[in-house]
Order: structure tokens, then sequence, then C-alpha cells
């Protein structure tokens, strides 16, 4: 019997995008300021897809990984996927973010796994994904932990 090809990914118009701050920190995207930044150097098939299925005006939280492990601000999608100019191959692709806001109150890895309402969060999950889908729900409990009204930000389709 032939293998039925997975569902496509379709976007709640929230992510979750990690960067290393040692490599790429949210002070560096910050300093990008309206020209943003193409997001590179993903080489998870999962992430790449994930990528795929984002529009512009998605909205993402920008979290620092391996030091701090916190989500630490907000950015907005400015130009869909496109071939990541750092991979050779033709395989990878990135997107372009640009940065919103800070989150005034960071919301550390500990916070989000001892929360009950996140316990189904891809950060939780599968926490080694670099590029993540959140829940319409998450965002707003995230948004809140870290001290914005989620009024405030919507994503823009």
């Amino acid at each position: 019997m032939a293998k039925k090809p997975p569902a496509p990914i379709v976007s709640t118009g929230y992510w979750l995008l990690k960067s290393e701050p040692d490599v790429f920190s949210w002070e560096m995207q910050k300093a990008r300021g309206a020209k943003g930044e193409p997001w590179t150097g993903v080489r998870n098939y999962l992430a790449r897809n994930n990528m795929r299925a984002m529009a512009i005006g998605d909205l993402g939280f920008f979290y620092h990984s391996n030091i701090g492990k916190e989500i630490v601000g907000i950015v907005r999608v400015i130009a869909t996927a496109h071939p990541d100019p750092t991979d050779d191959t033709g395989t990878w692709d990135c997107v372009d973010v640009e940065a919103v806001c800070d989150l005034p109150k960071p919301v550390a890895l500990d916070t989000v796994k001892n929360d009950p309402r996140l316990a189904g969060m891809a950060l939780v999950s599968t926490s080694r994904l670099s590029v993540q889908p959140v829940r319409p729900e998450e965002w707003r409990i995230v948004f809140e932990l870290g001290g914005l009204d989620p009024k405030r930000l919507k994503a823009k389709r």
C-alpha cells in the first residue's frame, strides 16, 4: 500500500522562532529595523515546512535558545519563504522577519513547562524544533505571562 503524503501545514498566524543569542540575539534582530532579517540556517525539514506555511503579517515569538531559554520578543513575517542564501544545495528556505516589540517580562522555558495551560505547546512537546507553530490560545497565554495585552497585536493576514 502506498504511503499517504503528510497533510499540509496550515498556519494559525502565530509561530515561535528560536535563535542562539550568542549567534543572533533579539538585540541584533531589533537593530535590523524595518528591513528585517532573513531567518537563515534552518536545516530541519519540519521547521522549513513551517516557514513555507507562513504568510506576510504572521507573528512569532523570538526565543533565546541554549542561553537564557526564554521568549524575549515578538517578530512579524515580512517576506514569505524563499531560498535560504546560506544554502548551496537549494533544499532550504527562509522567511524574513522584523522586530515588533519586546516582551516586558521575558517568559522562561520553565514558566511555560510549569503552566498546565501550555502543556500541549510545541515548545514543551517538541522542544528541539527551531520553528514551531503556536496556537492562538497559547499565544494569548504567553502574551499575558510576558506582560502584554493579547489584543495589542494580532496576525495580519
